[in-house]
């Protein structure tokens, strides 16, 4: 199994880096805070506070190098990472897929670089917050483009499946769009949710029960990883925003109208059904040899259909489809 060097240590990396650990991967970490440094260090993990060093010690060892930072410091680490490991393997967990890779292109085109991003979290941040167990059954998207290098590829995905996770091959244009539909617009929405039930004062707080509380569970997020992914996301996140505009508009018509709001809730009761139904519905087994010439094209169609990776037979990626 190769090495990983996970650079940022919160939530994500955090796990990541308990995780991989945990299934007997030589790990080590850096981050920029000294709390998460040495609150990891005090649990027993390989952890330091010079991001030079570990990245020099990735490139010796020729492991793989996980960017597990917020978007906003995605630059600054990535002229580290050509300084000091400019050929290395590369992968990150950033929510947003198309800006990052146009960045790697810019700041270290040396690197073979593939894009990921784990579709699992908490409302928390931090090293304390991380645990081993976060990826389990999760959706962890593993970027496929034009020219891909497929080895590597090979390389994130079998960490991904490692840390019990299952891959999900997608380009970063098709990644951002359905992000910014099932992730950016709900923060969105939590935001706006939450600051209107506030206003109520405490009345509202008191009498504030599930509903209300799922709705906004994520706006209890770090406002600045928040932030970060969302404008960070923009291009792909403002039809979607209008999109939803649109709708509550629809609604507020009919109510101001007819009095009615048939139509906006029966839409949305068959919606979150498509989400359980999704969930059950029978999956079929399906291979793609990486070895065969139409192999990128073949994982982004399994990607785009829903479909995902489960584990690896040779050169032969096993997985299965609704």
């Amino acid at each position: 199994m190769r090495d990983v060097c996970v650079i940022g240590l919160g939530l994500i990396g955090g796990s990541l880096l308990r995780a991989a650990a945990a299934v007997g991967r030589t790990t080590w970490g850096a981050t920029t805070s000294e709390v998460d440094a040495d609150a990891a260090s005090r649990a027993g993990y390989d952890v330091t506070t010079d991001v030079g060093a570990a990245l020099r010690r990735a490139a010796e060892a020729e492991a793989l190098v996980v960017l597990a930072v917020p978007l906003t410091a995605t630059n600054e680490v990535l002229k580290q990472v050509a300084e000091h490991a400019p050929h290395c393997l590369l992968t990150d967990v950033t929510s947003v897929k198309g800006p990052v890779g146009a960045a790697v292109r810019r700041i270290v085109p040396w690197a073979r670089y593939v894009g990921g991003h784990p579709m699992a979290g908490t409302a928390e941040s931090g090293w304390t917050a991380s645990d081993a167990a976060l990826f389990g059954g999760a959706a962890w998207v593993v970027c496929v483009e034009e020219d891909t290098d497929l080895t590597v590829w090979t390389d994130v995905a079998h960490l991904v499946l490692d840390l019990g996770a299952h891959v999900v091959p997608l380009p970063a244009l098709s990644h951002d769009e359905t992000v910014a539909r099932i992730s950016h617009l709900p923060h969105l929405l939590a935001a706006v949710l939450a600051t209107i039930g506030a206003q109520g004062g405490p009345l509202a707080m008191t009498l504030a029960a599930g509903s209300y509380t799922d709705g906004t569970r994520v706006a209890g997020t770090n406002p600045e990883l928040v932030r970060a992914m969302t404008e960070g996301n923009r291009e792909a996140l403002l039809p979607i925003l209008d999109e939803a505009l649109g709708r509550l508009g629809a609604t507020r018509g009919s109510l101001a109208s007819t009095g009615g709001l048939a139509a906006t809730i029966n839409a949305g009761h068959a919606g979150a059904q498509a989400l359980a139904d999704n969930r059950d519905l029978p999956r079929s087994g399906v291979q793609v040899s990486l070895t065969a010439p139409d192999a990128r094209e073949g994982l982004i169609s399994l990607g785009e259909r829903g479909g995902r990776i489960t584990s690896f037979d040779g050169d032969t990626a096993v997985g299965e489809v609704n």
